[in-house]
C-alpha cells in the first residue's frame, strides 16, 4: 500500500466513529429519558426537550454547518465538531437541573450539524474511485443504517447497568479516539472563492426547518389540527419558501439550487427522505409492541433490534458496498425500498394472541427492513455528493443530513397520530376489546400506511433514478438536470 493509501485509509475509520456520534445520539437517549426525568425532577410536559433540543439544533443549522465546514476546511470543522461535542456531551452528563441537560443536547445538535456534513464531504473528496467508494461509503451508511437500532440497544444498557449519564458520556472517549485519527486524515483545504455567508439564507433555513420539525413534535400531544402546529407548519413553509426565492437570487447561496435540481440527486433526497419517514416509525411501534404487548423490558426490546442492524450491516456493506458502480443506483435503491414495505406489511398480520409471533413476524421483519435500508443508505449518500465541487459539497452533505431529519421527525409524528386514531376508532367501534388487541391494530395500520409510502416512493423514484444511456451520475461528464 503506497503512503499516499495508507493515509486514506485512517479516513475512513475516523469518519465512522464521528458518524456512529451524530446517528447514536439521535436515538440513545430515548431509554434514558424517563431515568433522566426522575432524578431531575422534569415534568411530563417539558421531558421532550431532551430530544426535541437537539433535533431542533441539529436539523435546523445544517445548511449553515454545511458552508462553515467549506469555510473552514472539512477536517478543520470535523475536529472543531468533534471536541464541541465531546464538551457537550460532558456537561449533559454533569446536569444538575433539566434546563442545563436541554442546552446540553440543544449544544450536542449545534455541532453535530457541523460535524455531520463535514464528515460526509470528508469521504467525498478522499475516495475518487467509483469501486473504493462504493465500498467507503458501505461502511459509512453501515453505521447510518445500524445506529439508531445500536443507541437504542445501548442506551438500555447503560440506563440499567451503569446510570442514564452514561448515554451522554460514553460520547467522550469515541469523540476523542475519533480526534486522535483526525492528524492523519488528508487536509481539505478551506474553499477561497466562497464568498460572504448568505446570512439572510442561513437565518430563514434555519427558522424554517425548525418550525416545521417543532410542529411535527408537537403534533403528537397537540393533535393536527391544534392551531399552534398549522401556524408552525404554515410559518415554516412560508420561511421555507422565501429560502429558495432568496437564494435563487443571491450570488453566493447557502444552498445553491441546481445540488436540488439534479435529476438523480432528487431521486436520492426523495427515497433517503421518506425512507427515514417509514423507518423512524417502525422503531417506535415495534419498541411499543415489544414492550407493553409482549412484556418485553427495554433491554430485551432493544436486543431484537440487533437482527435489524445485522441486516443493516450486511445491506450497505456486504451488498451495495460492493455492487456499487457495477450496477446502476436504482437496482440498489428500488429493491431496497420495497424489501422494507415487505418486512411492514408482514407485520400488519399480527395480533395481541399471534403464536410464534418472534419467529414468523419480528425477526423476519427486522431482517427486510434492515438490508432494505442498508440498500438505500449507501447509493444515496454518493449520489447526494458526487460532481459537486468547492462548497457546494458542504452543502450537499448538509442537505443530506437535512433530508434524513426531516423524514425521521415527520415519520414519527405523523405515524404515531395515525396509529393513535386507529386505535381509538378501534376501541370505540368495539367497546369490550382489550386496550392491547386494540393497540395492536393501531400499530398495523401505521405500519400499512408505512409501507405504502416505501411503495409510492419506489414508483416516484423510479424515473429519476434511471441512469442516462451512458452511466450513472459518477460516471458523467455533464450533469443531468431536471427543467426548472
Amino acid at each position: 500500500m503506497t503512503e499516499t493509501r495508507a493515509v486514506r485509509a485512517w479516513t475512513l475509520p475516523v469518519v465512522a466513529a464521528a458518524q456512529l456520534l451524530v446517528v447514536l445520539d439521535g436515538t440513545i437517549v430515548n431509554i434514558a429519558l424517563p431515568s433522566a426525568q426522575e432524578q431531575l425532577g422534569m415534568s411530563d410536559a417539558s421531558r421532550h426537550w431532551a430530544i426535541t433540543a437537539y433535533l431542533l439544533a441539529f436539523g435546523g443549522l445544517l445548511l449553515i454547518g454545511g458552508r462553515i465546514s467549506g469555510l473552514l476546511g472539512h477536517r478543520r470543522a470535523f475536529a472543531a465538531g468533534l471536541v464541541g461535542f465531546a464538551a457537550a456531551s460532558a456537561l449533559g452528563g454533569l446536569a444538575l437541573d433539566p434546563a442545563m441537560l436541554f442546552g446540553a443536547r440543544a449544544l450536542q445538535g449545534v455541532f453535530a450539524a457541523l460535524l455531520a456534513p463535514a464528515a460526509l464531504a470528508l469521504l467525498t473528496t478522499t475516495y475518487a474511485e467509483p469501486r473504493e467508494r462504493g465500498r467507503a461509503f458501505g461502511v459509512f451508511a453501515a453505521i447510518g443504517a445500524a445506529g439508531s437500532a445500536i443507541g437504542l440497544i445501548a442506551g438500555g444498557l447503560l440506563t440499567e447497568y451503569a446510570s442514564w449519564r452514561w448515554c451522554l458520556y460514553i460520547n467522550v472517549p469515541i469523540a476523542v479516539l475519533a480526534l486522535a485519527g483526525t492528524a492523519l486524515v488528508p487536509k481539505a483545504l478551506p474553499v477561497r472563492d466562497a464568498g460572504r455567508l448568505d446570512v439572510p439564507g442561513a437565518v430563514l433555513s434555519s427558522a424554517g426547518f425548525a418550525a416545521i420539525v417543532y410542529a411535527f413534535n408537537e403534533a403528537e400531544p397537540r393533535g393536527w389540527a391544534s392551531p399552534v402546529v398549522l401556524g408552525l407548519l404554515a410559518g415554516g413553509v412560508l420561511l421555507l419558501a422565501v429560502f429558495v426565492a432568496v437564494e435563487r437570487r443571491t450570488p453566493n447561496p447557502l444552498l445553491p439550487l441546481r445540488i436540488l435540481a439534479h435529476r438523480l440527486r432528487a431521486g436520492a433526497f426523495t427515497a433517503i427522505t421518506l425512507m427515514f419517514l417509514a423507518m423512524f416509525g417502525f422503531y417506535l411501534f415495534m419498541s411499543y409492541y415489544t414492550q407493553a404487548v409482549l412484556g418485553y423490558t427495554p433491554i430485551q426490546a432493544g436486543l431484537t433490534l440487533i437482527i435489524n442492524a445485522i441486516a443493516a450491516l450486511v445491506g450497505s456493506m456486504l451488498i451495495a458496498g460492493r455492487l456499487y458502480g457495477r450496477v446502476p443506483s436504482a437496482a440498489l435503491i428500488l429493491p431496497g425500498l420495497l424489501a422494507a414495505a415487505a418486512g411492514m406489511l408482514l407485520l400488519t398480520g399480527m395480533a395481541v394472541d399471534t403464536a410464534n409471533v418472534l419467529p414468523l413476524y419480528v425477526v423476519p421483519a427486522m431482517a427486510l427492513t434492515g438490508l432494505g435500508l442498508g440498500l438505500v443508505i449507501t447509493p444515496t449518500a454518493i449520489l447526494a455528493t458526487t460532481g459537486m465541487e468547492g462548497h457546494e459539497i458542504g452543502a450537499a452533505s448538509a442537505t443530506y443530513n437535512a433530508a434524513q431529519q426531516l423524514g425521521a421527525a415527520l415519520g414519527i409524528a405523523l405515524l404515531n397520530t395515525v396509529a393513535t386514531t386507529a386505535t381509538a376508532s378501534y376501541l370505540a367501534a368495539n367497546a369490550e376489546t382489550r386496550f392491547d388487541a386494540a393497540s395492536v391494530h393501531g400499530y398495523t395500520v401505521a405500519l400499512a400506511v408505512a409501507a405504502g409510502i416505501l411503495i409510492a416512493t419506489a414508483a416516484l423514484t423510479a424515473p429519476l433514478l434511471k441512469a442516462p444511456k451512458r452511466a450513472d451520475i459518477e460516471r458523467q461528464d455533464e450533469p443531468v438536470l431536471v427543467s426548472p
